[in-house]
């Protein structure tokens, strides 16, 4: 008789009950999201993949508690590009005036923090955005890429040629601003450890020693300048860490860490000759480890599946439960890291992830009349194909300009100085001189891709297929040079003026010291 009596009590208890059980798998599905992402740094340069002359606790910890990946790339190897990949989940050719260093940012493309911050996230980004460049203006005001900036807490960095930005001050700032009951979207982009350094602040603050270095890669000679480059390479790739260490503790302090997907990556490789900016191992592949405690089945995993920066934008709107087009961002090129994510298997999880494309267009001013270098390539597990639209044209930039898309620096120097020394002339030609139209490594055998096989007779079916591929893809993703139209990324304008006003200066007969003038030293400009 007393059933009726307390029957509606019960009935409020489960729904209670159900009530709770949704909010939580809501948190689940929409968790915070925190993406790191270093200046300039090249895989495999972080502890967790063996490398002992780096110590890096925070991107170490990411991949014990989450995932490490072996295969992710940028499509492109610079910085503005790079960015605008990861902001938009297409590749640079696919980005019109984008795909070019210093662009002016396309009004037609969103980036998926203006969408996310419309869609209930709370998105802010410390240090460096997207950058260089002009973003454009969004509803009459200038749009906001990366979010609302938190740069204003400032530190005494171990050196002066390190950002005196706290980054993880201003990450507490956003923390303690954000509304309870919303989401984050934080970004925090260290300008480290792109140039210029302190010249010998790995053995003087680092505690490092010359000879941690096992092997200096064959492209640049062995010496103590070199070596000492490296290491204060190696130093400021620590202070990056520092940073996520602390960004880390004071999100598990908060009670946020195991809702929230962590992301740690570089935009490009390290800022050395043959590397930042160009098209090969060095250049576009990157460290990468995720971790999310509420979403990442079986974590400490090692997954060797090629992943490109075209997947973070639909990796991040799926967990957000927004769809791109709805939303009005452009059809994407890449997909979910979701399904890797639940997978409980490691190695390679997914067949059809089984190479990626790079490329460039226009990096730095350094040519006549603002001209690129374009490049396209396709990497698998075992080769890199390249082709170079304009062998004729300077890959580093012209001669007399300095080679502006190669920053000034330690090996940059070493590497001029020796030009004319007998038995030196390779480190030369390998970084700045001109190259063959096709390139093919065999980076099984060839891991630095020093030996160009396009040209021997047994690896001719092994070149024409893997071509085959690329364009076949690149002509499914529209890509303008695949069509007889490559030469409109050399039309379109650079949004800042200073390099290209110092190559007219230097055609009119003003004299330059070549040796410093490089991108390194406007991109720290423009930041400020």
């Amino acid at each position: 008789m007393s059933c009726p009596k307390y029957l509606p009590e019960f009935l409020i208890l489960l729904l209670l009950l159900s009530m709770a059980c949704q909010t939580q798998e809501e948190e689940i599905k929409r968790p915070n999201i925190l993406i790191a992402i270093a200046d300039d740094l090249s895989y495999p340069h972080m502890g967790a993949y063996g490398t002992d002359w780096i110590n890096t606790p925070g991107f170490d910890r990411v991949a014990n508690e989450g995932l490490l990946f072996t295969r992710a790339y940028t499509p492109n190897a610079k910085c503005s590009p790079s960015r605008s990949i990861i902001l938009t989940g297409r590749n640079s050719w696919q980005l019109e005036e984008a795909a070019n260093h210093v662009p002016f940012f396309p009004s037609k493309f969103l980036s998926h923090v203006e969408v996310l911050g419309e869609n209930g996230y709370f998105t802010g980004f410390t240090g460096k955005g997207w950058a260089p460049g002009n973003p454009g203006e969004r509803n009459g005001e200038t749009r906001l890429l990366t979010g609302p900036r938190y740069s204003e807490l400032l530190t005494e960095p171990p050196t002066e040629k390190i950002s005196r930005v706290d980054y993880a001050g201003n990450f507490q700032k956003f923390l303690d601003e954000k509304p309870e009951e919303e989401p984050f979207y934080f970004w925090y982009g260290s300008t480290e450890p792109h140039r210029a350094y302190a010249y010998g602040s790995g053995v003087a603050l680092g505690g490092k020693s010359l000879d941690m270095i096992d092997q200096v890669p064959a492209f640049w000679p062995d010496n103590d300048s070199v070596r000492n480059d490296l290491l204060d390479y190696a130093f400021e790739t620590e202070y990056f860490d520092r940073h996520l260490v602390d960004m880390l503790a004071e999100l598990e302090k908060r009670g946020e860490l195991d809702n929230t997907l962590v992301i740690v990556t570089a935009d490009n490789g390290m800022p050395f000759p043959r590397v930042k900016g160009q098209a090969y191992e060095l250049s576009n592949h990157l460290p990468l480890a995720i971790m999310w405690g509420k979403g990442i089945q079986n974590p400490g995993r090692v997954i060797d599946d090629f992943v490109n920066f075209t997947d973070f934008s639909p990796t991040f709107l799926e967990l957000a439960e927004i769809h791109p087009d709805s939303a009005g961002m452009a059809p994407m090129a890449g997909k979910s890291l979701l399904p890797i994510f639940s997978s409980e298997e490691s190695g390679k999880t997914d067949p059809s992830r089984n190479r990626v494309l790079i490329g460039k267009e226009r990096h730095d001013i350094g040519r006549p009349d603002d001209q690129g270098y374009p490049i396209r390539g396709i990497v698998t597990e075992e080769y890199t194909y390249i082709q170079n639209f304009e062998p004729n044209r300077w890959p580093a930039g012209n001669p007399e300009t300095g080679y502006l898309n190669t920053d000034g620096g330690a090996t940059k120097t070493v590497i001029l100085n020796q030009r004319r020394v007998e038995g030196e002339e390779h480190f030369w030609n390998l970084s700045f001189g001109k190259r063959a139209a096709e390139e093919l490594y065999d980076r099984q055998k060839d891991p630095l891709c020093l030996n160009n096989l396009a040209l021997h007779p047994e690896y001719q079916n092994i070149k024409e297929n893997l071509a085959e591929q690329m364009v076949n893809q690149l002509k499914e993703q529209d890509d303008p040079r695949m069509f007889g139209n490559g030469e409109i990324f050399d039309n379109y304008e650079y949004a800042q003026e200073s390099q290209r006003d110092f190559y007219t200066r230097y055609m009119q007969g003003e004299s330059f010291n070549t040796g410093w003038v490089n991108d390194s030293d406007f991109e720290k400009d423009f930041q400020e």
